[in-house]
């Protein structure tokens, strides 16, 4: 394995997101952006990073957005410009329903998408939003296969079993309050340590009515340890490949997993 594709360099952005203020919102990323450390090759954005959370119908539907508007094409130019994947998830508009749906832009401007499976039935979301019907994408970057998942999704760890090592990295994008930290923190080391892999949890900053976010993002190795680094504005760190592999070889845990199929 070259070095290209052994190191990938991922920075998240715990951003401070402005309720349903779209412009402020990319502006920030923006301003950001001059920041992002040198070499990164994937940046993580939180849920729904353009508009924050809304439970209101009519808002979501003034908020949404299909795959080819504003906030894709704004996406796509800022990933060419600075050379970089961005991934997150954003307000989808898919009529008649409307989706949390995460992205993965790369510079070249390809697209993937996946929309929450799980959505959180303790707020008004399992009812403002459609789930996803499909498991979430493996996506190949820079040598490295990249899954993606969203908030809740993390919780059930069959969703984001990764079967037969069929990804080196796990992107979760949150709104995850601190209230329930604790439990984000070590589902995020769950996840890891079961699927031997790295993970990112992108949450986002400040406050809204649902609570404080701050100090919760942070990427972990495939052991499961903290390795995330503050860096200006991003969480960041630099992953192998190598390192990973050589784990999965040495304690091939995945030959021995279950197998199983999902039903809708």
């Amino acid at each position: 394995m070259n070095r290209l594709t052994d190191h990938l360099r991922v920075a998240a952005l715990p951003l401070d997101i402005k309720w349903a203020d779209r412009e402020a919102n990319f502006k920030m990323l923006e301003e950001a952006l001059t920041q992002l450390p040198e070499r990164t090759d994937v940046l993580v954005l939180p849920e729904l990073f353009s508009t924050g959370y809304a439970d209101e119908p009519e808002t979501l539907r003034n908020l949404a957005e299909r795959n080819t508007g504003q906030t894709i094409d704004r996406l796509k130019e800022l990933a060419a410009r600075f050379g970089v994947a961005i991934a997150g998830s954003y307000l989808a508009s898919t009529p008649p329903g409307i989706y949390n749906r995460a992205f993965f832009i790369e510079p070249t401007g390809e697209e993937t998408f996946y929309d929450k499976r799980h959505l959180f039935s303790l707020s008004s979301e399992a009812k403002t939003f459609k789930a996803g019907t499909e498991l979430p994408p493996v996506v190949r970057f820079r040598g490295w296969n990249i899954a993606m998942t969203i908030c809740y999704d993390l919780r059930f760890p069959v969703w984001c079993r990764c079967r037969r090592n069929a990804y080196d990295l796990l992107l979760v994008v949150a709104n995850w309050p601190q209230a329930r930290g604790y439990a984000f923190e070590h589902l995020l080391i769950a996840r890891a340590i079961e699927n031997q892999c790295a993970v990112v949890g992108a949450d986002r900053g400040g406050t809204d009515a649902y609570g404080c976010y701050d100090g919760l993002t942070q990427i972990y190795d495939c052991f499961g340890k903290p390795v995330g680094q503050l860096c200006g504005p991003f969480v960041v760190a630099d992953l192998s490949r190598m390192r990973q592999d050589e784990y999965r070889r040495k304690f091939p845990a995945s030959e021995d997993a279950d197998d199983f199929v999902v039903q809708f």
